[in-house]
């Protein structure tokens, strides 16, 4: 019955990772010609990620690897790279969250495994919960130290990697760069940072900062300034950040939720919330990026990372958001929200009164199914 399966998906490589025969340049030098914005699955994990930690481990001009693992592979390609580069004498510290629900005895066993082979393993942060999606490459160039980036939704796992839907992004940015460092440190429990250029991190900082963001929409909205929110997410469930978005509908902002399971917000309900919209996808892929637009007055702010609109997460749990700032990356980000939008067949709207109703292509019109419709275009 092949008329009932999904076509055969395979992601491909991103265009500016595909390797030339007849020129030999690492993907670090990929990355310094501009940051790169990654879309799994369409995008390849394995050429992508995978590769970034792999070069890392054979570079000899790379002094140290830092990575978090929350979950990832039984025979983790990523572990292998770890594992080879502390051989090789490079500085390996990685952060392995060992209350990861299902996963505790496997994170277990590759601590030690990675503490055999001389790996600095951390066992997480005392009361909470780590789940921030970093990774860290320090390396030796002429011009002096740069660090590499990658800044994640979802874990590094190259079996979920294949049907979780997640972004990535891969840089250079110095700034940046010094505030994941300073994640690590603190992570590894080497020193505790109290300022951060870029990254915003739970629980100090992160409940605040969405606030005032959300609250920022609703001055410009009541003072006639452009206004909006766009947010992706996997649940949205905390009280006060809940109530923000209502007060911020009834200052006018337009908000526009994609949110994948657990929604505590009501919709549409007259004189509380009548300009948001939420909705959720669900397809052969598991919808697990996020994503965070804030209007700005015109002036687009985007960030991505590992944290959901949740009490555990802002409350009890480690988590970064990081800024995306390129432009061609914010228009990427522009583009993907807007297929979300657009899907007619594979989302659910939710309704005020909290059922949810299955979007139908109209008479005549073609079905536009947003998982479908990503595969399509990567493959192009």
């Amino acid at each position: 019955r092949d008329e009932l399966r999904y076509p055969h998906h395979r992601p491909v490589t991103h265009a500016r990772l595909k390797k030339s025969s007849d020129v030999v340049h690492t993907i670090f030098d990929e990355i310094r010609r501009g940051d790169i914005l990654l879309h799994h699955p369409y995008h390849s994990f394995d050429t992508s990620v995978l590769r970034f930690l792999e070069e890392a481990a054979a570079d000899p001009q790379v002094l140290a690897i830092k990575l978090t693992i929350y979950r990832t592979s039984s025979d983790s390609p990523i572990v292998r790279a770890l594992a080879e580069a502390a051989r090789r004498g490079k500085q390996v510290a990685v952060l392995v969250e060992i209350t990861a629900r299902f996963d505790e005895a496997p994170n277990i066993a590759w601590g030690r495994l990675l503490e055999q082979e001389g790996v600095h393993v951390a066992y997480g942060v005392e009361k909470l919960k780590t789940h921030v999606k970093l990774a860290m490459v320090v390396r030796e160039e002429a011009d002096g130290i740069r660090r590499y980036v990658h800044v994640g939704t979802g874990n590094y796992h190259t079996g979920t990697a294949r049907i979780y839907e997640d972004l990535g992004m891969l840089s250079c940015n110095a700034e940046l760069g010094a505030d994941v460092a300073a994640v690590f440190n603190e992570l590894t429990g080497a020193a505790r940072s109290d300022e951060y250029f870029k990254v915003v991190v739970a629980p100090e900082l992160m409940r605040e900062w969405f606030r005032k963001l959300i609250r920022r929409e609703a001055t410009n909205a009541g003072a006639g300034k452009a206004s909006g929110l766009t947010a992706k997410m996997n649940q949205l469930q905390d009280p006060d950040l809940i109530r923000e978005l209502y007060r911020a509908s009834q200052a006018g902002v337009p908000i526009d939720l994609n949110v994948r399971g657990l929604c505590c917000l009501r919709p549409g309900v007259p004189g509380l919330s009548e300009t948001i919209r939420v909705y959720s996808v669900l397809g052969r892929f598991l919808e697990h990026g996020r994503i965070y637009r804030f209007c700005n007055d015109g002036d687009p702010q985007y960030f991505i990372g590992s944290a959901d609109w949740m009490k555990r997460n802002l409350d009890r749990r480690v988590e970064t958001i990081a800024p995306v700032e390129d432009s061609t990356l914010k228009a990427e980000i522009d583009a993907i929200l807007k297929v979300y939008e657009d899907d007619n067949h594979s989302a659910w709207d939710l309704r005020a009164d909290g059922s949810y109703v299955r979007r139908r292509p109209a008479d005549g019109e073609a079905p536009r199914p947003s998982q479908q419709v990503f595969a399509d275009r990567f493959a192009r």
